[in-house]
């Protein structure tokens, strides 16, 4: 196995040292791999994506930077079917519904996950005509 190292502030060490704890991982090293492998297939997934995709994507981000959410959100606005939006504690939650062609749906993923503002995405295919 090899050895990765990573430079992380004091206040997320601590938030992963209790996700740790609340999870039952002997160790971050364990449960950090795990995250990973979650994100890797979460990537392959969409890889594997073809043709034309609906899907239902959960975005929750600062409300504090929900213009720049909404940047985004408008440059895919003709792929965005149905919109839902709320707001929890200054964290706001969209779920949005998605069809499009498959290469479109990465796009949009992969620019949702560089957002430093955002702090989850998920997505669920819900059909998928490409297959």
């Amino acid at each position: 196995m090899e050895i990765l190292s990573i430079s992380i502030d004091k206040k997320s060490l601590g938030q992963i040292e209790q996700v740790q704890k609340r999870l039952g991982f002997k160790s971050r090293s364990k449960m950090l791999r795990t995250a990973i492998l979650s994100m890797l297939s979460d990537y392959e997934g969409l890889e594997a994506l073809k043709g034309n995709v609906e899907c239902v994507f959960v975005i929750t981000y600062k409300e504090s930077e929900k213009n720049h959410v909404s940047d985004v959100l408008h440059k895919f606005e003709d792929t965005i079917r149905t919109e839902l939006h709320q707001h929890r504690s200054g964290t706001c939650i969209d779920i949005l519904d998605i069809s499009t062609g498959a290469q479109r749906i990465r796009e949009f993923y992969n620019i949702l996950k560089k957002k430093k503002c955002i702090y989850s995405v998920t997505y669920t295919v819900i059909n998928e005509s490409g297959r």
